[in-house]
């Protein structure tokens, strides 16, 4: 067996210096317990060490195959997206000082870190009309999730209802977590496009904790939160908004519209595709839930010479004195993600971030019409804002095969989740032009009439 490895820093000298403290003569001895008949006496099989050039040259070789939204135009979205990210965002994140930076465990000397949080936590209330947010959670999928416990624990009942028009992994991801915390979770079937407020009527009663509904949903249509937030009222249940923040710059605010705890999923605003995360989850309440938020909170405080400063506060829930009360064991946060959120927020200004919402509403509204106009099938009955659905004549799945030979990535297919039959998921953000639109309307025309 050989002593030395390319890519471990020990030296000769170091390996003997351990061997001799470990009392043997060679680092075979260190395996004398493996049965030698389980033992590789051999090499791996695998390539000869090439130059590092050589091997740069390859993995880009490798990389290229991948076809991204810099190469092609994507209309696929579900819960990742393709928007505009201003260059000062890269930049920012970039610096060494966030970079680096874990959650502030020492949070006087990283104030820096704490302003950013603390701006991200503002912005994200004036989004939602929250009284409350905290420094951000894992993802919107766990925060829909921590958003039931929440629930759950204040209300101390054991049901939740969910519209099944909520993304499908945050509802695996809330089953998930419900089985650990012992309570019911029961879906909330949909009526064409958005929840049924008749079944969500039959459904509700007095064990239930929260309803939970996704705004817009995951069709892309809106979703009527005061009838929603009527039906909750009449059983004292709790109303949970998973919200998309960039739409939140257009439509009114959960908040405003009676919403307990609204939840998200901040990608839209800074935060890169790349494969589907890491994401940045947001968490914001009504002021009578503050206590019970699960992750941290950044407050501004001044010192003893009434200057401006930062703190973590109401940090004790989970890691310290009231780790028995609390509803949640998340105590760390994405704070390079949320960083990103807040710097694209800062750079948009609330003109941009509107006039960004606009043009998804704009343009998705073009391609859904000019899609209708040739005699396509668009499901969605209700408003929707950057996502529709357009029922196809042929499997979603080779349809996209032939947008992809093509040079476009397309639609979801909603067959997988939702046993809805060639029907596809398209998603048109401030990102695609006319031209894209027009070129993927007459590929698809040829995919089903070929």
């Amino acid at each position: 067996m050989t002593s030395t490895y390319r890519y471990l820093p020990d030296t000769k000298q170091d390996q003997e210096e351990m061997l001799s403290f470990l009392n043997i003569t060679s680092i075979d001895e260190l395996f004398e317990d493996i049965p030698t008949e389980i033992q590789l006496k051999s090499e791996l099989n695998i390539p000869k060490a090439v130059p590092e050039s050589l091997l740069s040259k390859k993995m880009n070789q490798l990389a290229s195959k991948n076809k991204n939204v810099n190469h092609y135009p994507t209309f696929l979205g579900a819960g990742t997206y393709d928007h505009y990210i201003p260059s000062v965002v890269n930049h920012m994140i970039s610096r060494s000082e966030f970079y680096t930076a874990y959650t502030p465990y020492q949070p006087e000397i990283s104030q820096g870190e704490l302003q950013a949080i603390f701006e991200f936590q503002t912005m994200v209330c004036e989004l939602t009309g929250m009284d409350v947010a905290n420094s951000s959670m894992y993802d919107g999928f766990t925060s829909l999730a921590e958003a039931a416990s929440l629930a759950v624990a204040s209300t101390r009942r054991s049901k939740v209802l969910v519209s099944k028009a909520v993304h499908p992994e945050s509802r695996a991801i809330l089953n998930t977590v419900a089985d650990g915390q012992g309570y019911i979770v029961e879906d909330v079937n949909l009526t064409d496009d958005e929840t049924s407020l008749v079944q969500l009527q039959g459904q509700i009663d007095k064990n239930t904790a929260a309803v939970i509904v996704q705004y817009p949903n995951f069709f892309g249509s809106i979703e009527d939160l005061v009838e929603i937030k009527n039906i909750a009222d009449t059983k004292g249940a709790l109303l949970i908004v998973s919200a998309n923040p960039l739409a939140l710059a257009l439509l009114q605010s959960p908040g405003k519209l009676g919403a307990d705890i609204v939840i998200g999923d901040m990608q839209p605003l800074g935060i890169p595709m790349s494969f589907g995360g890491p994401h940045c989850g947001y968490f914001s309440v009504s002021k009578k839930f503050m206590r019970k938020i699960p992750g941290r909170i950044v407050g501004q405080t001044r010192d003893e010479k009434g200057q401006r400063g930062f703190v973590l506060t109401l940090q004790a829930r989970e890691q310290h004195i009231r780790r028995d009360k609390a509803s949640s064991n998340i105590c760390s946060n994405q704070a390079l993600n949320a960083l990103a959120s807040a710097v694209c927020m800062s750079a948009l200004g609330k003109q941009g971030i509107r006039q960004m919402a606009q043009l998804n509403v704009e343009k998705a509204d073009y391609m859904a019409k000019s899609l209708d106009k040739k005699g396509f099938t668009i499901i969605n009955k209700a408003p929707f804002f950057n996502e529709f659905v357009v029922k196809l004549p042929r499997p979603v799945k080779e349809v996209n095969l032939k947008l992809l030979e093509a040079g476009i990535i397309g639609g979801f297919d909603l067959g997988n989740d939702y046993g809805l039959e060639n029907q596809m998921l398209i998603a048109v953000t401030e990102q695609r032009t006319k031209e894209e639109i027009d070129q993927f309307i007459e590929v698809l025309e040829a995919a089903v009439n070929g």
